[in-house]
């Protein structure tokens, strides 16, 4: 699952993103990346690594969810049709 959030762009500012990614290693866990700074800039990525889907699901909506709340829109999203991704 992949997110791309951005906020609306100031006057003369470049915008902030955030990109929240959710994939499953070779072993069966998963691992949430999440990037954000500013477009065309510096960017810091952050992982961390889950044993349970679920667990991960909970954290990616929990990311999702904060940076809804900071006033950034989604841009483009992909993967998780059904509400599990089944």
């Amino acid at each position: 699952m992949r997110l791309y959030l951005q906020t609306a762009p100031a006057t003369s500012e470049a915008p902030r993103y955030v990109q929240i990614v959710l994939e499953q290693d070779l072993l069966g866990g998963w691992t949430l990346y999440r990037e954000s700074g500013v477009q065309g800039g510096k960017a810091s990525l952050k992982r961390e690594q889950f044993l349970e889907r679920d667990d991960a699901i909970a954290a990616f909506e929990k990311a999702r969810d904060a940076q809804l709340k900071r006033g950034f829109r989604v841009m483009f999203s992909q993967g998780m049709e059904g509400p599990y991704g089944r």
